[in-house]
């Protein structure tokens, strides 16, 4: 993780905790407890557990995430979203920076005109409304999500990536033929069909010699 990255997971996380305390969601000695167990996390590198709410929610068992969903919803007016259920447009997926997504618990998954959609767990933490905000210069559509959602489609994405082929050149063909046109490989990423070149023009028969003159 570089450490502009890791500096933003440290403010993320610690803006969340301040809020959920503000919110009376979690307690402050509960929250002390769970930035302890932040710090000693992430010495292993692992961004699933780098998260001071699911140590709150999953190993404290102090929030439940349901409550601070209820809470946005009830008091931020936010919708929610389940990015399982949802067809992420590939131009949104390449965009996608799987650090910043994981530092911030966030996902952008969709745009209309300048509006962009951005699913979050992580929404009472000023910290991550900021730096999206910054990000995008048009309006933002938060929808709130489970620590789960975001976890499982960041790994899934990334999966896609390793093992996505590379494009075959145009006027190549591959050992096996080229796909059909539209069909999607086994990751979901849509596969053009290859353009075969151009087959050699033949040459043109060469005219009979011309009979002999009459006599």
């Amino acid at each position: 993780m570089l450490p502009e990255q890791r500096q933003l997971l440290m403010r993320a996380n610690r803006l969340l905790g301040a809020g959920l305390v503000e919110a009376n969601l979690v307690k402050i000695e509960d929250l002390e407890k769970a930035n302890e167990r932040l710090l000693e996390i992430l010495g292993n590198e692992q961004p699933r557990e780098s998260t001071v709410l699911g140590i709150l929610a999953y190993e404290l068992k102090v929030l439940r995430e349901e409550d601070l969903l209820q809470h946005c919803v009830d008091n931020e007016g936010m919708g929610l979203v389940d990015l399982r259920a949802y067809e992420v447009h590939e131009d949104v997926k390449k965009a996608i920076d799987l650090p910043t997504c994981w530092a911030t618990w966030s996902v952008p998954f969709d745009h209309d005109e300048d509006f962009h959609f951005i699913a979050t767990a992580y929404y009472l933490s000023p910290a991550v409304r900021s730096f999206w905000e910054k990000k995008f210069t048009g309006p933002i559509l938060w929808f709130g999500t489970t620590l789960e959602v975001v976890a499982d489609y960041l790994e899934k994405l990334a999966i896609e990536r390793v093992a996505a082929p590379p494009a075959a050149p145009a006027g190549t063909r591959t050992p096996f033929g080229a796909p059909a046109t539209g069909t999607r490989s086994p990751f979901g990423a849509t596969t053009p069909a290859a353009k075969p070149g151009a087959a050699a023009k033949p040459a043109a028969p060469t005219p009979p010699p011309a009979a002999p003159a009459a006599t």
